[in-house]
Order: C-alpha cells, then sequence, then structure tokens
C-alpha cells in the first residue's frame, strides 16, 4: 500500500490512497517519522480522518515537521563532472573526482525544517553569486531508527560560482535562505523502481530555457548506504529528509535569473513548483 501526504495550512493533512483522499487534523509529521512503521501510522491516521479533496498548489506546504534535511554529493557521474568543471580553476576539481570513487559519500547538511519552501513558493539566488542552478533530486525520507520508508522531490538550489571558488565555501553556495525546496508531498512506499525518471523544466519568459531528465538508476550509491553514513556518529530523533544528489546540470553558460520557473517532476511522486527570487 502506498500513500500520498500533503502537508497543508492549519495544521491539517490530506492523505490520497489513489481512491478517495480524506483530511485530518489528528497527523503529526514527527510521530510519523518516529514511528517504526510509518505506513502503519499514516493507515490508522486515514481510518479515522474525513473525506477531502486533494489541495491545490497554493494551500500546501512543505511536508516537514521538525526533520533536518540534509544532501548527498556527486552521485550521478554527470554531476562529478559539472563539480570538478567549476571547480578547476581553484584547484579543488580532485576531491570531487574522488569522493565519486570513495566508500564514504559527501553528506552534508542543507536546511532547518523552518527554511524549506513548498511548491508553490519562492526558491532564492544569491545576489552575490554569478552562476546559480537548481539541482532536482530524489529526496529519501528517513525515520528516527534510519530506515528509509518514503520519498519526495528536492531542490537544493546551487550557488556554482561560489563553489567553484574554493569548496571550503559549500555552505555559503548551499546554506541560505529559500537555497531548499521539497513537495508537493511525501510518498511513503516500500520502493521505487529504477526506471523512475526525475525531470526538470526551467521556464523564463513563459518558455522552456532548459530541460532535462534522468532515471533514478543512475544514482551511484544505494540508498540504505547513504542512510546508513547519515546515522553514523549521529542522531535524528525526529529523522531526517536526505537529498540523494543531481544528474541534471544545465551548461555552464546557463544561471538562473529572477523570474524564471523551476518545475521539477518524479514519476509517481509529483511536481515541485517554484518561483526564483534574489536575496
Amino acid at each position: 500500500m502506498s500513500w500520498k501526504v500533503y502537508r497543508c495550512p492549519g495544521d491539517t493533512v490530506v492523505i490520497d490512497d489513489g481512491e478517495q483522499p480524506r483530511e485530518s487534523s489528528a497527523f503529526s509529521w514527527d510521530e510519523l517519522f518516529q514511528h517504526e512503521a510509518p505506513a502503519d501510522y499514516v493507515a490508522s491516521v486515514f481510518d479515522s480522518a474525513n473525506p477531502a479533496a486533494l489541495p491545490s498548489e497554493t494551500s500546501q506546504l512543505p511536508p516537514i515537521g521538525t526533520q533536518e534535511v540534509w544532501a548527498a554529493g556527486v552521485t550521478y557521474f554527470r554531476s562529478r563532472t559539472a563539480r570538478m568543471e567549476e571547480a578547476e580553476t581553484s584547484g579543488g576539481d580532485v576531491f570531487y573526482d574522488k569522493v565519486y570513487d570513495a566508500d564514504r559519500p559527501e553528506l552534508f547538511f542543507k536546511s532547518t525544517s523552518s527554511r524549506a519552501r513548498g511548491t508553490g513558493d519562492h526558491v532564492c539566488i544569491r545576489k552575490d553569486s554569478t552562476w546559480d542552478v537548481p539541482e532536482p533530486e530524489l529526496t529519501l525520507a528517513i525515520n528516527s531508527s534510519g530506515n528509509v520508508f518514503g520519498y519526495t522531490v528536492g531542490n537544493d538550489m546551487s550557488s556554482r560560482s561560489i563553489e567553484g571558488e574554493n569548496p571550503l565555501y559549500l555552505p555559503q553556495a548551499k546554506m541560505y535562505a529559500g537555497s531548499c525546496a521539497i513537495g508537493p508531498c511525501l510518498l511513503i512506499t516500500p520502493s521505487l523502481s529504477e526506471s523512475t525518471e526525475i525531470s526538470l523544466v526551467i521556464s523564463r519568459d513563459g518558455e522552456a530555457a532548459f530541460s532535462g531528465t534522468i532515471p533514478i538508476s543512475q544514482i551511484k550509491r544505494d540508498f540504505g548506504e547513504l542512510a546508513e553514513y547519515l546515522f553514523r556518529s549521529n542522531e535524528f530523533p525526529c529523522g531526517a529528509y536526505l537529498m540523494t544528489g543531481t544528474g541534471i546540470v544545465p551548461d555552464s553558460d546557463f544561471t538562473l535569473k529572477e523570474g524564471d520557473e523551476v518545475a521539477i517532476t518524479i514519476q509517481g511522486i509529483g511536481t515541485l513548483s517554484n518561483s526564483v527570487i534574489s536575496v
């Protein structure tokens, strides 16, 4: 059994079982992530919920409680190549090559829950950056025991110009206001097919300025492996989200502009849509 859970204003959720969505105010995101069997928790809430319609994009919030959002880097060959290109002038390109083949993945903190944006909200580019891109990523929902139980769509907004200056600038390139978006819902399901595709469309002035598609089978790292490394010597009492890296990278002559629209779609989950502003 699979469920889609949408977070709505007023501390309510809409749970979609594929037949008749239901709305509940008794749902807790933290309890979901703390449960040993999250699907059972959703089923119990669903049984006592009221019939409802699916929420519109404007009435959806990011599907998150107090969970932290983390991210993995250089998990696709294309991402490895792009990172090496942006860091070549600073001499940092060799590190991206090494981490792609290393046993230990690159993991970094991305966002607090309060900073995460949902579909229909703005994402941001930095005013002190000259080269900015969205990074469309399958995002894992991991419970407090370290087990992957669900998936959502993630946008790991990145300043390539800042990261390219020096790899030590990664926090400034990745962690700033409006740099993280997830949604439109949390899909709770045992697994995803390797043929599942991630697609990205960046629209400018009503026309597609860039688009790309990649199957999740191109991710180098196993999801359980990524979760295990994240939980090593660490504690997540309310679970965590983990973005799994991107394989869709615009060419080096492309940068986001204020007013662009970013739409990231993952089959079976939905579309995360955000407009771009500068901060």
